[in-house]
This record gives structure tokens, sequence and C-alpha cells, in this order.
């Protein structure tokens, strides 16, 4: 018979499971758990709810299974903790059951192919309405349809037709830590607008892609987050509180149910899947957590939607990961990190990607990662790991931050490697407008970046007129083009048009000042113009 033999917190050690495997579900003394490490019949337990109270001795089960996500019409505009268990909504702590009975919701189903249809894996062979503001649709594992239930309401669980000599449900389980199948991965490059100008025109993600967003306590990275699962165009959000405060998962939640949604007129809940693994939760959960968001976001995914996930913050989810295994006596590597820790980041990024599904249809998954660095320090692991596999670094600013510039992200600390196949997605899709801007401005910047420096040391005074305008530029393209305010009906969202012609009007005045220089007005005078109608035009709808 299998029993604890030693309990660390959440490190539980067994004798006597005969067979098992590795990444199976145990049933430790009633707190469920998965095995880590074997060695024969003896296995280590993460377990995923508190331990107190537990004791060598304690029974331990085998569940014959490893942990699985049970995906079905349920997830849209649910909320739910790091093993996909559904929360009241209000922060509070885990429900303590393991195999938590599905509710017995009625589902209206809506068959789309006949009896006796030939369909390949992952054709949809019914819909069912009145799972958020998305039709959910039910994917056939491949075959012939030998019989199909009549349109009308079923649980999830209870079979709708059969396929291949299978039956098949609205809901089923898959292992989380396993990437859900796809035909193939798409070279094709389609930005993911975010509604944010810093990141649409200078710093841009495609769909598919994958983003890391380091800052210091207060850089904004929650608010940030937020704003991009708010507006950007994806279909699916699936958002992930790992590991932060408790209140500020309740304040996203009251967000999502009162917002309306910009792209179906519904609430932005029910196209959303909140997974909340708050700092008072079970820790390991939180470790569970990504690998539970990220597959949610591959089913959608698989129905050829493009889904987000967005991530607040890994670095909650590496310290668990760093806590168990310290408790488990590993060899520590730098800042006691364990030593697997790039390659358990790189395959996290790795699930996100533009695909062809299964069905034939394309879908994505963009992974955008918060990293919270202690001290702000970017040079700690997790930030410095991340950086190496993501294709975009938003990074946050601190003097940003504190100067209440609005998304505080720096536009010399960053970058994005996608950013030359999207302007020619821009480009050929008749926007060379947007291509001409980012250029312009991303080179004034920079340029104003240069001469600030030189400036702090001798002053403006000394400079030719050309480049006392460049600095004019600087000031002018982050006050009305870069600084977003999030709480401005008009200025919360901006579209890429939008965008381009903001930036052309500051460029516009830019080019005027210039030619006012070379004309011989003082440079002076021209620093003394009202712009005031240029930065208050981003605050027009």
């Amino acid at each position: 018979m299998a029993a604890v033999t030693r309990v660390n917190g959440p490190l539980v050690e067994v004798d006597g499971l005969d067979g098992a495997a590795m990444f199976e579900l145990v049933d430790v003394g009633g707190v469920p758990g998965e095995i880590v490490a074997l060695a024969g019949e003896h296995a280590t337990v993460q377990a995923y709810e508190y331990t107190g109270g537990l004791r060598p001795g304690a029974r331990v089960a085998s569940l014959g299974a490893p942990l699985s996500a049970r995906l079905g019409p349920h997830l849209l505009g649910g909320i739910f903790d790091g093993l996909l268990r559904p929360l009241d909504g209000t922060g509070m702590w885990l429900e303590p059951s393991l195999l938590r009975t599905s509710e017995r919701r009625l589902w209206p189903f809506r068959p789309s192919v006949p009896e006796g249809t030939p369909v390949a894996p992952g054709t949809p062979i019914g819909a069912v309405s009145g799972a958020g503001t998305l039709p959910y649709l039910v994917r056939s594992p491949g075959g012939t349809v030998t019989a199909v239930r009549p349109e009308g309401r079923y649980a999830a669980d209870a079979p709708v037709a059969t396929v291949g000599g299978r039956d098949v449900t609205m809901e089923w389980l898959w292992p989380v830590r396993r990437g859900l199948p796809y035909r193939d991965r798409l070279d094709e490059q389609v930005p993911l607008i975010t509604g944010q100008r810093v990141i649409d025109l200078l710093l841009p993600v495609r769909r598919g892609g994958t983003v890391a967003v380091p800052g210091g306590f207060g850089t904004g990275k929650t608010v940030l987050l937020q704003q991009i699962a708010k507006w950007c165009d994806a279909d699916v959000v699936v958002y992930i509180g790992c590991g932060e405060r408790g209140n500020e998962m309740a304040d996203v939640l009251a967000e999502l149910r009162e917002l309306a949604d910009p792209r179906t007129g519904g609430r932005l809940l029910d196209r959303t899947v909140v997974i909340a693994n708050t700092s008072n939760m079970p820790m390991m959960a939180r470790e569970a957590s990504v690998y539970t968001g990220v597959t949610v976001a591959e089913h959608f995914r698989d129905m050829g939607y493009d889904a987000v996930v967005i991530a607040d913050s890994t670095s909650r989810w590496a310290e668990a990961r760093r806590e168990f295994a310290s408790r488990g006596g590993a060899l520590p590597a730098e800042e006691g990190y364990p030593a697997d820790l790039a390659s358990a980041i790189a395959a996290f990024y790795e699930r996100a990607g533009l695909v062809t599904t299964l069905g034939g249809r394309p879908g994505s998954v963009t992974i955008i990662g918060a990293v919270s660095p202690p001290g702000g320090d970017l040079t700690e692991p997790v930030t410095t790991h991340t950086q190496r596999f993501v294709r975009a670094v938003w990074s946050l600013d601190r003097d940003l931050a504190y100067a209440r510039h609005y998304p505080a992200v720096s536009w010399s600390g960053s970058f994005s490697r996608d950013a030359a196949a999207l302007a020619a997605w821009h480009a050929r899709n008749g926007r060379r407008d947007w291509v001409v801007a980012r250029t312009r401005v991303a080179g004034l910047l920079a340029e104003a970046d240069r001469l600030s420096a030189l400036a702090e040391l001798v002053g403006t005074a000394t400079f030719p007129a050309r480049e006392r305008v460049v600095l004019l530029a600087g000031r002018l393209l982050r006050e009305g083009l870069l600084q977003q305010s999030a709480l401005s009906a008009a200025d919360a969202y901006c579209a890429p048009e939008r965008t381009s012609r903001l930036a052309g009007l500051i460029l516009g005045a830019v080019d005027d000042c210039l030619r006012l220089t070379e004309r011989g007005t003082p440079a002076g005078e021209v620093e003394t113009r009202d712009f005031s109608d240029v930065l208050r035009a981003k605050e027009r709808p």
C-alpha cells in the first residue's frame, strides 16, 4: 500500500507506488498532487493544495492519468483556479475537491453534418450556442459519422454524435503539459492590433507571436496587460493571474463584467477565460496555471480562432518552481532557480504560433508574459532567459511611469523582431503611410534621446537650430502620440489608421518647424509656438 513518508510544504514523498508514471495525478490523503520524480517505488509529489494536517502514513492512490484540463463550452466567461476548477469570482480560496463534478447544465447543440458523412480529424460536426459570444464548435476525431443527435439541449458530457466508432461529447480532457496537435505552422505575418499606439506603431507583435513585458513594481504592467485584454483584436483572451495580489484580480474581474465588448457588443467577460491563482492560493497550483491557460488557448485555436494568453506574471511561476526545487534538494543554479528554468520558459513560449488546425482552418495562440524582476533588475535570470525566447520585448521604464506617462513602454529599451515583416504586411495592404510614419518616428525618437543626453551636459542653447527642432519633435511625439490615457473614451483605444493620422499630424508640424528655421526664424521662437492643437488631437474621436 502506498503511503506518505515525508511532508515538506508542497513537497510530499511517497513509498509503495508500484507502476506509477511521471506527471501522473495522485490523491495524497485527500490532497491532489502530481508525480515529479520517481526512483523505483519511491515518488516525489508536488501537492496542489494546502498540506497542513497531512502526515506520514497517509494513504496515497494513483489516479492513472496526468493533470488534465476539462475543455468544454463552460470556459468562456468562466473564472477558474490553476487546475481549471470553477471559482466564485471573488478571488477567495480554492475549492478543496480534486474531482469536482461538472455542472449539469444543458447546452443547445445544433449538428452541422448528416449521418454517413466521412469527416477528417478536427472537422466541426456541430456548434453550441450560449457558450459566450463565439460559437463553440464540437470537433470530430475523424472517421465516418454513424450517428448524430438532433438539435436540442444536452449535458456537456453526453454523447452528441458517434464518429469512427467513438462517442463525441461537447467536453473532453487533455493533459496540460502536452500541446494540442495541429497540421502545420504558418509563416504568414499578420499583426495583432492592441490599440496601444507605442506598441502598434513601434513595437508590433504578430498573431502567434510571443512578447515579454518586464518592469519593476509600479511601472504599470498590470494596467497595460488589462488594456490589451480589453482592446486587442483577438477572438479569445485567456487571462492568467499568476501569483498576483487578490485585490488586483478582483478589480480585473469587476471590470471585465462591466465592460462592453467593442467587437461583439456583449460583455467582454463572455469571450474571456480567467485563470486566477493569486498569492493567497496554493503555490504549486500557480506552477500549473500557465500550462492550463495555454491549453485552453490551444483549444480555441483549434476551432479556428485567434487566442491571446496574458500571463501576469511569469516571475511568480518561476518563483514557485524555485521554491519547490529548493525543498527537494535540487542543485540550485543562478539566484537559486532550478537548472531547467531556461528550458521550461522556452517550452512555454514555444506553444505560441499561427497554425493550420487539424480541421484545415488557420488559428493562432499569442503569448504575452509579464516579468516582475526584483528591484527592477532586468539582468536577473527570469528576464534574461525570457528575452532569449520571445519575439518582442516591451520594457517598462520607471522614469516614464513616475512621470505619469502611460504606457510606460521604453521605445529605446524595447524591440520587436517582427517589425520589418509586419511593415511589409502593412505596405501590401495599402498602409504605406504606416510604414513611412514608423520609420520617421523611430528615427526622430532615437536622435532626440541622443541629443537629450548631450543637452544635460551643455544645454540646448548651444545646439544648432535643426537639433533643437529634433528635441522639440521628441517631446511632441512623446506627449502627442506615444502617451495614451487608459481612462479616456476617445484615447483608450487607437486604431492603426488613426495612429498613422496622428503621427502624420505631428510629423507635419515638425516639418513646418524645420522649414521655419531654414528660412532664418530663431529656434527659440519656434520652440515657443503653440502646439496645443497638435497635442490635443488624440483626445478627439
